[in-house]
């Protein structure tokens, strides 16, 4: 089962059998599906539904996908768009992405190929419907208890985790060593001060910012997070 919470896709196809399998397949996986067999409908549904992916049919009468995909970003929806065609032809999949296409599925395709290219939209534009936040180029996902850093995701122990998650958090704000001894290792904490400057040692290592443009030493007041 999807682990996608509150995941929504509208599904846009003028064959019924195809939508029909595509609903039950996104259903069975847990997504909130909604289905149109035709572009007004479909531009109509999209803006009361809301959804976060739309897999949308080129080949349709009357109002094309072309038209669908131009006037859903005209409208300035904020979701993912993958198109279906019948041809794998180049000139259709650079029409598309010049509408504002986010992707392309060529028909006869597997559900798994779908249900792949819906998570990669998912988590690329919703990462907070996995536990993600995005900042800057960092991704926190606290479900997980995972960091990555520029696509990249980073080896941390727990005490790393936290201290990282806690730095990007508050970036461009100065902590001080207590504060952050506070925060991370708790208010009672018995070791020495200098064991967050080894645990900034190792971060610094593993993102690779041996200039300390990342994680800055402010002397005398603390650290600091600067996003580039």
């Amino acid at each position: 089962m999807n682990q996608v919470k509150g995941a929504k896709v509208l599904l846009v196809d003028d064959e019924p059998h195809i939508v029909q399998f595509l609903e039950l397949g996104l259903q069975n996986e847990g997504f909130e599906v909604r289905t149109a067999g035709d572009g007004m409908n479909a531009v109509a549904i999209a803006a009361e539904f809301q959804p976060h992916v739309i897999v949308l049919d080129v080949m349709m009468p009357g109002m094309d996908g072309w038209e669908v995909c131009r006037l859903l970003r005209k409208n300035g929806e904020n979701v993912a768009i993958i198109m279906l065609t019948a041809k794998d032809e180049v000139e259709d999949r650079v029409k598309g992405l010049t509408l504002g296409a986010d992707d392309y599925v060529v028909k006869p395709f597997s559900f798994e190929e779908l249900l792949a290219r819906i998570g990669a939209r998912l988590r690329n534009q919703f990462p907070a419907l996995f536990g993600e936040v995005a900042i800057g180029p960092f991704r926190l996902n606290d479900r997980r208890k995972e960091i990555s850093y520029s696509e990249r995701v980073l080896e941390l122990s727990p005490t790393e985790y936290e201290l990282l998650k806690y730095l990007v958090l508050n970036h461009g704000i100065v902590l001080s060593k207590t504060t952050i001894l506070d925060k991370v290792w708790g208010y009672d904490f018995g070791g020495e001060e200098n064991i967050v400057e080894v645990y900034i040692r190792s971060l610094r290592e593993k993102l690779n910012d041996q200039d300390h443009r990342l994680i800055r030493t402010l002397r005398g007041a603390g650290y600091r997070v600067d996003l580039p």
